[in-house]
């Protein structure tokens, strides 16, 4: 091999060069310009070439970062659709009414946000009278993921146009009257006006993505038509620092979801301090979504900077505002005029001189003011572009002023995010800049008014004629949901006959039901499966050839199982969503197909399965983001439980997601024991979530890899599964007086309790009935409203209570848990209560030695029935020691 020490870089290129005389010119040539004209000059002139060769589409790299300017010059902008005297009186009573409330809010100590909604103000407005598109018109109306923080704005713009009260206002963050409004988009708390829950930071972006690709997959089947549905989501540059914030960004690019832009509010404030102190966090985001494949558009500067950009005829104005770091511009914003001459102005002889040519007052207002977020033609430009831009999504860079509008006390201020109210001057100082017609005789008692043109003015006129002309007002949420017709018995009536002698995993038999449930002819088409990459491990390889993986490019290749019969199957109409390694993805994808019935009226039923040691633990966040949207459908944690999942070891090991599952109070969850539990329970669950009295919940069902023969169901016990206790196994007495215990078991644990109530029976003549607890969270949530009915004066005993009615002896509960899942309901259980469970950390070995490791297989259940009956005096000490030694425990 030739020693490389010496070579040039071309020598060493493994691209071959037909003209090597060629390339050496052009390297010569750009040498000469960097000698001549300096590093700056050759620097533009490669920037610009890149950028040509990009717009003439020539296959290159392409720039992650452009210059620190707009993206749209002021030549290019459209012509603005609208009546912009107007739209700037409409936006000011609404920055002052989200002020005011908020400010009236805060004698009651309740909170808000003020700064967040002043910088936004015309991101907003612009979209609502040019660009959202409503409910009432074609289509489903587009999706607005609204930033949380600026819901003080979105409130005052629904009082302007008579869809809010001035007592509801004041109602802000004072839910507990039922007439007040949620501090931030709650469809839970609010469902006619917000649709997406979006405050917990990171969810919006994710959410907004897989809902613009659910708006694909809806139109790729068939099922909608969603062409005139676009995706809007208002985002905080400090936001994107949340990893579920730029998540998904390549898939948004890979599928070429044009149908979806992203608004950044670049405010250049968290909720602490600057975003990026140091750096810029506008060229950083830039090079993230440019290098994601996005398109981008920068909306910096506003028309005063106009002047600048054309005195700057050696390029230093640009180089000087690339390199600024993001806290020293705020510095200027808040200091006075000679400070920016000297420190920004002052940084080389050319903007010295550049500076010298503008006046006090056009520093003042560049540097104070003028932002491309502030002003509605340069927003309207830049969403103009997002909707013409084809093949990829668009993400929009605005640049604003944090609490624009509240006066020096806020503008700019580090602590701005923190700060809840206006003084009554501050407020004086305020209607001044707006313009409003607020007399001083309206601040009754210290107390900041709301304003109001009036309901015939020609301001609410013009906004209600808009949002008509648009399709309605927005956000809003519309449920047309329609009840989806019972499906077929046969798909339930396959598990309730139970496997004979061949052994199933519950998996396998919740699998098995909904491939059945998907051929359903009425209702098959609405199942959703899907999953993160591990179908194979449910045994879900049988859907691929019938159902399809949904690709919106279709199967571009041959695939390398294409002769076998489960071969892997993508198709633009594909059913399932094999997301890939991502259950946040996943999840997200349940989100939107789960609310597809108030998004689109299209009620669809999902299905989400994956590793239970991944679900509640890993997206937990998302869970309460479902519930607070008010999702539906079938959550599936499978290879459930502590020690069912041999070899895997401990963080594989789920023990606790049926705990966390229970603190949320839209999921019913349940632990089925046996396919025909399985089949009862989703049964149920279609007739509650999809029926003509449909509820607002979903499921949670923990499903195990552990095959053993299933059983066929005994008579009468449908009403036991779905409350979630029943009698499984009644033990036979050996004598009359017998001592007697009661097992209770979900899930897999059903099968060593059955194998105790044996070794009960056979060695030490206790008799035990054997009880399937399909669900301890049921029981508990029954139990609790019987204790608030009480509370009423309603006298009501619990189901756990009068299922164990009169069931002799103590009751011992065992699970694949930790022994808190079982003990939610034993202060219901007249009985002796205890418990056995897994908790602590799994660990890897086989399914008998983990059992015992942790005290719940058949043989610890019989010592632990036994101290039991001992404590009682039923049978003696001496039985539990020999049991110990026996079983070797």
């Amino acid at each position: 091999m030739t020693d490389p020490v010496g070579k040039l870089p071309s020598e060493l290129d493994q691209l071959p060069d037909r003209d090597p005389e060629e390339t050496a010119e052009w390297a010569a040539s750009l040498d000469a310009v960097t000698k001549a004209a300096g590093p700056h000059r050759a620097a533009y002139l490669m920037r610009r070439s890149l950028e040509h060769a990009e717009g003439a589409g020539l296959a290159l790299p392409k720039l992650l970062e452009t210059d620190y300017v707009n993206s749209i010059p002021t030549a290019a902008e459209p012509e603005f659709d609208g009546d912009l005297e107007m739209e700037s009186r409409i936006t000011a009573w609404n920055r002052w009414n989200a002020a005011a409330m908020v400010t009236r809010g805060s004698r009651f100590g309740v909170g808000g946000h003020i700064a967040t909604f002043a910088s936004a103000a015309w991101l907003y407005e612009t979209g609502f009278n040019h660009f959202f598109r409503g409910k009432e018109g074609d289509g489903s109306g587009d999706q607005l993921y609204i930033q949380g923080h600026a819901s003080p704005g979105i409130y005052a713009r629904a009082f302007l146009d008579g869809r809010l009260s001035e007592r509801q206002l004041d109602n802000f963050r004072q839910e507990a009257g039922g007439d007040g409004l949620p501090s931030y988009p709650h469809p839970r708390r609010l469902p006619w006006l917000w649709e997406f829950p979006t405050v917990s930071m990171g969810l919006g972006p994710l959410s907004a993505i897989y809902q613009a690709r659910f708006n694909r997959y809806l139109a790729n089947r068939n099922i909608k038509d969603t062409s005139n549905s676009h995706v809007w989501a208002f985002l905080g540059d400090g936001e994107m620092d949340e990893p579920e914030s730029t998540a998904a960004l390549a898939l948004a690019a890979r599928e070429g979801l044009d149908n979806l832009t992203f608004v950044i509010n670049c405010n250049l404030q968290r909720l602490d301090g600057p975003v990026r102190a140091n750096f810029r966090v506008v060229q950083e985001l830039e090079g993230a979504f440019r290098g994601a494949g996005w398109n981008v558009v920068k909306t910096l500067w506003g028309s005063a900077w106009d002047e600048l950009f054309r005195l700057d005829t050696t390029g230093a104005l640009v180089r000087r505002l690339r390199e600024v770091p993001d806290a020293q511009f705020q510095t200027y914003q808040t200091r006075d005029v000679a400070y920016i001459r000297e420190h920004f102005f002052g940084a080389e002889p050319a903007l010295v001189e550049l500076a010298r040519l503008l006046t006090d007052a056009k520093i003042a207002e560049c540097f104070y003011t003028s932002r491309g977020g502030h002003e509605a033609r340069k927003v309207y430009a830049a969403y103009r572009a997002a909707l013409s831009h084809k093949g990829a999504p668009t993400v929009i860079l605005a640049q604003t002023v944090k609490g624009f509008t509240l006066g020096k006390g806020f503008e700019s201020k580090n602590a701005n995010h923190q700060m809840k109210k206006l003084s009554v001057d501050e407020f004086k100082d305020m209607r001044e800049l707006l313009g409003l017609p607020i007399p001083d005789s309206a601040f009754t008692d210290g107390l900041v008014p709301y304003g109001h043109p009036g309901t015939d003015s020609p301001e609410v006129r013009y906004l209600q004629e808009r949002r008509a002309a648009l399709g309605g007002p927005a956000p809003a949420r519309r449920v047309h949901a329609v009840a989806l017709p019972e499906p077929e018995e046969r798909a339930f009536k396959a598990l309730y006959k139970g496997s004979g002698k061949q052994e199933m995993a519950t998996t396998m038999a919740f699998v098995r039901l909904v491939k059945d449930l998907m051929r359903d002819k009425r209702t098959g088409k609405r199942w959703v499966p899907i999953v993160p990459d591990e179908a194979r491990t449910f045994g879900m390889e049988s859907l691929f050839p019938s159902a399809g993986i949904y690709s919106p490019l279709g199967q571009t290749y041959e695939p390398v199982d294409r002769d076998q019969l489960m071969y892997y199957k993508e198709a633009k109409d594909g059913q399932i969503l094999n997301e890939g390694i991502t259950e946040a993805g996943a999840m997200a994808d349940f989100i939107a197909a789960s609310t597809s019935y108030a998004t689109h009226g299209e009620t669809m039923i999902p299905f989400y399965i994956f590793y239970s040691m991944f679900g509640w633990q890993r997206t937990g966040d998302q869970m309460w983001q479902l519930a607070d949207q008010l999702g539906k459908g079938f959550i599936v944690g499978a290879t459930a439980g502590r020690t069912t999942l041999t070899g895997e070891g401990l963080q594989h090991a789920d023990g606790h997601s049926q705990l966390i599952a229970a603190t949320n109070p839209a999921s019913l969850n349940y632990d089925p024991a046996f396919a025909y539990e399985i089949a009862v329970i989703v049964k149920d669950g279609l007739r509650r979530m999809y029926g003509p009295e449909a509820e607002n919940v979903f499921y949670y069902l923990t499903v195990y890899n552990e095959p053993k023969p299933q059983p066929a169901m005994p008579e009468g016990v449908e009403e036991g599964i779905v409350k979630g206790l029943y009698r499984f196994k009644e033990g036979v007495p050996a004598s009359a007086d017998a001592p007697r215990v009661q097992l209770l078991a979900s899930g897999t644990a059903i099968h060593w309790a059955l194998e105790a109530q044996e070794l009960l029976a056979s060695d030490w003549g206790v008799t035990a009935d054997v009880w399937s607890a399909t669900s301890w969270g049921e029981l508990r949530r029954e139990a609790l409203e019987c204790d608030e009915a009480l509370l009423r004066g309603e006298q009501r005993v619990p189901y756990v209570t009068q299922a164990l009615e009169g069931a002799p002896g103590p009751v011992l509960a065992v699970s694949d848990w930790m022994r808190q899942v079982p003990d939610q309901i034993s202060q219901w259980v007249e009985q002796d209560w205890s418990s056995l469970g897994t908790d602590g950390f799994g660990l890897s070995d086989t399914r008998d030695a983990a059992r015992r490791h942790f005290g719940v297989d058949a043989r610890s259940i019989t010592v632990a029935a036994l101290a039991q009956l001992a404590r009682r005096g039923e049978v003696t000490a001496t039985a539990v020691k020999e049991a110990r030694e026996r079983y070797g425990l």
